[in-house]
């Protein structure tokens, strides 16, 4: 896969979390419990003590994340190969919303002791992009 395409589909993907992050921000910002298909999980891990930092939403964070991910995703596909900054940028922010993710999800299987399918879409679609900078990082290697 090239770098481009490689580089579209982490857009791709992180619209698709972009779209997850800002509609549990506006669950938690509107008081409303989230659409949970069933698990019931969702409004224990939104009610949980876990659920804000600094009074944050953690899904506007996420939506920050993925943001930015999207954004060095753009950059990257301007011109015939990413400036090597934006390959840097592009793992170590997919590096960071990983462990925040891996950090969450501990969160709810050992402390909060609920299932949010939304919080474990985003901490797949996270896994995905991480990978694929990791690929994106060898493929920019591998061309310089």
């Amino acid at each position: 896969m090239s770098l481009q395409r490689l580089l579209r589909t982490i857009g791709v993907l992180a619209l698709v979390g972009l779209g997850i992050s800002l509609y549990l921000t506006w669950v938690y910002t509107t008081d409303r419990v989230a659409i949970c298909l069933g698990s019931g999980g969702c409004e224990t891990v939104q009610y949980s003590p876990y659920a804000w930092i600094l009074g944050i939403p953690i899904p506007t964070l996420g939506a920050g994340a993925y943001l930015m991910v999207l954004a060095l995703a753009v950059l990257g596909l301007r011109g015939s190969q990413p400036a090597e900054w934006v390959v840097l940028a592009l793992f170590g922010t997919a590096l960071v919303g990983l462990l925040f993710s891996a950090y969450l999800t501990y969160l709810e299987l050992f402390v909060i002791h609920a299932i949010c399918l939304w919080c474990a879409v985003s901490a797949v679609i996270q896994l995905f992009l991480f990978t694929l900078a990791v690929v994106v990082w060898r493929r920019f290697q591998e061309a310089v």
